[in-house]
This record gives C-alpha cells, structure tokens and sequence, in this order.
C-alpha cells in the first residue's frame, strides 16, 4: 500500500476521532474543575490522537516504514501509561468518595464496587496497544507482496478482535441481559 493513501486514511480517522478528542480537549481546558483520573484519561486520548495525526504526516513525508511505526509504538506506550494511571487515579477516588458517604450515613453499608469497566479498559487497552506494536513491526519489516500486506493488515485486526469479544464476554457473563 503506497504511503500516501495510508496516510490519507490515518488522516480521515484522525479527523473522524475529533467526537473523541475535543471533548477530552475540555476536559484538559477545565483544568481543576475536573477530577484528576478524568484529566489523565483526556491527556490519553489526546496523546493517542496526536500520535494518529503524526503517525499521517510521517507517512507523507518520510518514505521508509521506520518512522511511522516508531512514531506509533512510542506515542501508543505514554497514552497507555496515562490511561493505567487515570484508572488508579479513578479507583483512589472512588475510594474516597465512598468513605466520605460512609462517614455521613454510618448505617448503610458501602456500595459494592464493580469491576467490570476496569477489566474491560485493560483488555481493550492490551487488545490495541499489542495489534499497534504488531502492526508497526510487520510494517518496518516491509511487506513487499500482496500475501505480506494481507498479513500486516489481517494479524493486528485479529488480535483487536480477539481482545474486543474477552471484552464483550466479560461483560456479558457480568451483567447478563
């Protein structure tokens, strides 16, 4: 696949994601107004986007795969640690809060704390980040035959789609319908 195509469609995506970074935008823009986890998780989905929209200008202005696929793995790894850390950050205040409500109402018994979203973040977040780093190395290997494109396309997408149905079948055996 020639780069410029490629990079058009990083491009598209990349605009097509602004439902997702904008609103992180003013999650940052609110500053203190918002509570650390949900600022850490805006940096991390700034950071994610940011690193499609360099990854798509590398593709249009370099020639070898090796900078656009290092361009990915190294903008993928602190969206990564970013979203982790927002979601300790999350778990702490959640934590908190409900001591506090415990405090002001003793006699009821704390709420029971669900897990599922957190396991559900991982696996996703594990699902993209392992496809990202196997799609970027199949890419830096460069594929030369239709065969090799059809694996550096297919391997990643399969992976995510692995991690995608744990996600979707932890969530339903969670909350059953």
């Amino acid at each position: 696949m020639a780069h410029p195509v490629l990079a058009l469609a990083t491009a598209a995506v990349t605009a097509a994601g602004c439902v997702w970074y904008l609103p992180a935008l003013a999650d940052l823009r609110a500053g203190a107004d918002r509570p650390v986890s949900r600022r850490m998780r805006a940096a991390s989905c700034v950071t994610a986007w940011a690193t499609a929209a360099t990854v798509a200008v590398l593709l249009l202005t370099t020639n070898p795969w090796t900078w656009p696929a290092a361009a990915a793995a190294t903008g993928t790894l602190p969206a990564l640690a970013l979203l982790i850390s927002s979601a300790l950050h999350h778990s702490r205040e959640t934590r908190e809060a409900a001591t506090h409500w415990t405090e002001l109402a003793p006699t009821q018994p704390p709420p029971t704390r669900d897990r599922t979203r957190y396991v559900v973040a991982v696996l996703l977040t594990t699902g993209l980040t392992t496809a990202t780093v196997i799609g970027a190395l199949r890419l830096a290997e460069n594929p030369d035959t239709p065969t090799a494109w059809l694996t550096t396309i297919t391997t990643p997408a399969a992976i995510l789609t692995l991690f995608i149905t744990l996600a979707a079948t932890h969530t339903h055996h969670r909350h059953p319908h």
